[in-house]
């Protein structure tokens, strides 16, 4: 088994892409190029993060494998990084890659000081030299059908991580609304959603509801319209990768705002 710091090394190289904003809503607000090299020195024993964006000051950051903390990452480079604890009326979020041969899809989900979501950033990157593999707007009709998959549970008190199989069936009604039936192992989630243009509104938990954005790049994020105490909590980046394959990750808090665990999921249409 990979060590963090070998896990956050799938991650060496110098991506280009962009930096793509929109309001909860899925309103455009801002895009940006970008250019982020990531290289290691000391015999990949040090690493340094160059972040240069259009019209932006550069981002030098530095990383060791002592110093990495707050970020979890899979065997294949996938990572999540955010507050280890949600508090009210704070500032709150998290950041979600994910990586296939030459490319990743991030996602930024930002939360304002009254705990709503405010706005959400897609990067599509692709590495230097390699072909940029352009991916449309995510929409409902990629998602309908049968999918089956494997997860991976990875915890940040870094006990053994958990496997199991995933199966989702995605279907509309006969007045539109969208149908989910979510297996994790052997639990089995059924919710519904209005759909309307890029949105998917899950409001069966009248107290609590659920938001799936589509995005560009075949990315979608997931996310609760207002995050509340003394209620679990979870955060969702998807990316379809092609027609058939998908990847999510899943950022989980208990109901004390403790963050709990982080979930990688890779499914196939069937």
């Amino acid at each position: 088994m990979k060590s963090q710091w070998e896990c956050f090394l799938e991650n060496l190289a110098v991506w280009e892409g962009s930096f793509t904003t929109f309001s909860p809503q899925g309103e455009l607000l801002k895009d940006t190029p970008s250019r982020l090299t990531l290289e290691g020195y000391n015999n990949n024993q040090n690493a340094r993060l160059t972040l240069q964006m259009e019209g932006e000051r550069d981002i030098v950051l530095e990383f060791s494998p002592q110093g990495i903390g707050g970020i979890m990452f899979f065997e294949n480079g996938a990572f999540s990084q955010g507050p280890m604890q949600f508090s009210r009326f704070s500032l709150f979020g998290g950041e979600f890659g994910l990586i296939h041969e030459n490319n990743r899809s991030r996602l930024v989900q930002i939360f304002d000081s009254n705990s709503r979501i405010s706005k959400i950033t897609v990067i599509r990157e692709h590495k230097a030299g390699t072909n940029k593999k352009e991916r449309p707007l995510l929409h409902i009709d990629d998602l309908l059908g049968k999918w089956e998959g494997e997860a991976i549970t990875i915890y940040p008190d870094l006990r053994s991580p958990d496997n199991y199989t995933t199966k989702m069936q995605l279907q509309l009604d006969g007045s539109g609304r969208l149908r989910q039936n979510l297996s994790f192992g052997d639990r089995t989630i059924s919710s519904s959603a209005t759909v309307k243009g890029s949105v998917l509104h899950f409001d069966k938990d009248q107290e609590n509801p659920v938001n799936v954005l589509f995005l560009p790049g075949g990315s979608s994020a997931t996310f609760p319209v207002e995050a509340q105490s003394g209620k679990p909590i979870f955060l969702e980046s998807g990316w379809l990768i092609e027609p058939n394959l998908r990847q999510r990750l899943i950022r989980s808090y208990n109901e004390k705002g403790e963050w709990v665990s982080l979930t990688l999921v890779t499914e196939r249409k069937i």
